[in-house]
């Protein structure tokens, strides 16, 4: 199994554009056949470290992974991620 984590920084996102965002990608469940789990969350602490909403998903295996990662449908998600002049982080390991 893949784990995949993606951290957003959304700088001038309101929080409206963040539930959005956090919309957006919920929408891809059960529509990417190799997406075996997803969830996101909004982030509520205000630390300065923070980062603004978390990705979390799991996928059978690496070529998994990189096949949502060309998915027609992830890619109009990254659209909308790049319109919220959004930056990101992520970490991706088997388990």
């Amino acid at each position: 199994m893949v784990k995949h984590i993606v951290f957003f920084q959304l700088p001038n996102a309101s929080d409206a554009q963040k539930e959005a965002l956090k919309e957006r990608i919920m929408s891809l469940k059960g529509k990417i056949d190799v997406l075996v789990h997803i969830e996101v969350g909004i982030n509520f602490s205000p630390e300065e470290r923070a980062f603004d909403l978390a990705l979390v998903s799991d996928f059978k295996s690496k070529e998994d992974l990189y096949t949502y990662a060309i998915h027609p449908l992830h890619l109009e998600v990254v659209a909308f991620i790049k319109s919220l002049n959004a930056v990101s982080k992520v970490v991706d390991y088997e388990y």
